[in-house]
């Protein structure tokens, strides 16, 4: 089994190290490496290169978010999980615009934080579903709208299942729990994921999960989401 290789970034050394101590139980998890703060854990990134940075947004010197920026023009390679105590829209959206590929809070279960890891090692994007939900509530209460009314047309051009299937994935859910949701086979789900990532222009889990919330589609039913026909 090959090993998923991650950096923790944390100033607060007894975290650091219960962090250690759970991932290296995990036989496909391996730790290599620890930064106290945002400078050390680029310059640790760039030297180590590990497939997942875990990545607290408080740290000294050089927080999360702004190492997050560097780490995206310097080593596009690692993906970034934001691990934080912080359960707010402006923090979620500023990681998802960074180019972060998830983001877990520090009291999640254990089990939360493992399937985080594995998600984006694995190319995804981990967002919770009430995360999503608290951005999408956020994103209402702004009035916000596409800046593109091309997006729109994008969007009503998708079919009725790939409509419900990028809902889905904007809110988080893996492929085997969308399947599971809709009763059909996790290929049948790859193959409309596919497709409406083709229609809709975008390249990634995050793409499709920015595209989502710019486009107002979590909101509730009162909201002003693009009416299918």
């Amino acid at each position: 089994m090959t090993s998923i290789r991650v950096l923790i970034a944390d100033d607060h050394t007894v975290l650091r190290a219960g962090l250690r101590a759970l991932l290296e139980a995990e036989p496909d998890l391996k730790v290599v490496g620890e930064a106290t703060d945002g400078h050390d854990c680029v310059e640790q990134v760039l030297e180590l290169t590990p497939d997942v940075a875990l990545v607290d947004i408080n740290m000294p010197e050089c927080n999360g978010l702004q190492a997050l920026a560097q780490l995206q023009e310097q080593a596009p390679d690692t993906r970034v999980l934001v691990l934080t105590m912080h359960d707010d829209a402006g923090y979620l959206r500023e990681v998802l615009a960074s180019g972060g590929a998830g983001y877990v809070l520090k009291q999640a279960a254990t089990s939360e934080l493992l399937s985080a890891i594995r998600t984006v090692s694995e190319g995804g994007i981990y967002l919770h579903p009430d995360h999503a939900k608290l951005l999408a509530d956020d994103t209402a209460a702004d009035g916000a709208a596409p800046e593109d009314d091309d997006m729109t047309v994008r969007y009503l051009s998708l079919s009725a299942r790939e409509a419900e299937v990028f809902k889905l994935v904007a809110l988080g859910h893996s492929n085997g729990e969308i399947a599971e949701m809709t009763f059909l086979s996790v290929k049948t789900i790859e193959t409309y994921k596919a497709r409406l990532m083709h229609k809709l222009d975008c390249h990634s889990r995050a793409a499709l999960v920015r595209y989502a919330l710019e486009l107002g589609i979590l909101s509730s039913p009162s909201g002003n989401t693009p009416t299918r026909t």
